[in-house]
């Protein structure tokens, strides 16, 4: 009987033409590779790691530590009486932030037929408002925030591109019990106090406005540019003794700039 010639063999002693374990292995490796299984299997688990990565949910956002202020409580405390005995209405327009807001006596009477209400604490910074919106915003539900701060944050020595990014943590934080609440967040204003900012606040607004423009339901109203004088720099007769809070000559430009776009769309 003729002798039948044994199948010839790989180099794993795997005949030609059965699966084995190494035919997981990619086929562009070198043999000498595939001959240790722990190799392999590394090399498939960062091949697959990436895809894994780019499929799995996004962790939620970070709320950014309150900036520790005692007096920030007083003021919850405050909203929550005004919650009592005034309530807003649910689904109004919430204006929310730094002392350029709670110092806006005249709202209500700027943006007239709106259901427009303040709840600005002064002195804060972006995170203070992120660390509060459980408080402050959420249970009201506005149909828009409009937010103001970040001058107080790049005095205290934050970086534009950290405002930027508590900025986006701001707006994420809304969302995430909000997602059909428009946020409009209001540039930081050139306060002639603080002239030797204006480099870094121009840096901040820039980086923010190009933040939002790549989230939804959010917007950005520029108040920088028509605060300026003739001569580039911040004009002075819009401001108090302080140079850093408005008259209502301020408040008129922000008025003017706002009024489009306080309403429920």
């Amino acid at each position: 009987m003729p002798r039948r010639n044994a199948p010839r063999t790989t180099q794993h002693g795997q005949a030609r033409g059965q699966a084995s374990f190494y035919d997981g292995c990619p086929p562009a490796l070198p043999e000498s590779l595939m001959t240790r299984p722990r190799t392999c299997l590394i090399l498939l688990g960062l091949l697959t790691a990436p895809l894994a990565q780019a499929l799995s949910p996004p962790a939620p956002p970070q709320i950014p530590a309150q900036v520790s202020n005692v007096a920030w409580a007083a003021d919850m405390a405050s909203f929550a009486t005004a919650d009592r005995t005034n309530p807003p209405p649910r689904g109004g327009i919430e204006f929310i932030g730094s002392s350029s807001f709670r110092m806006w006596d005249s709202l209500a009477q700027d943006f007239p037929g709106q259901p427009v209400f303040n709840r600005g604490f002064g002195g804060s910074e972006v995170r203070d408002s992120t660390w509060y919106a459980g408080q402050a915003i959420v249970p009201y539900a506005p149909c828009k925030v409009f937010f103001y701060a970040g001058d107080n944050d790049l005095n205290s020595g934050r970086s534009a591109t950290q405002v930027r990014d508590d900025v986006v943590a701001f707006v994420q934080r809304v969302h995430r019990d909000l997602p059909k609440t428009k946020v409009e967040y209001v540039s930081i204003k050139p306060s002639p106090s603080r002239a030797h900012l204006l480099p870094a606040i121009n840096d901040a607004n820039a980086k923010i406005k190009a933040a939002l423009a790549k989230l939804p339901n959010t917007g950005y109203t520029d108040i920088y540019t028509p605060m300026l004088a003739a001569d580039g720099q911040p004009d002075a007769s819009l401001f108090r003794e302080d140079m850093l809070h408005m008259t209502p000559a301020g408040y008129a430009i922000w008025t003017k700039a706002l009024a489009p776009k306080v309403k429920c769309d």
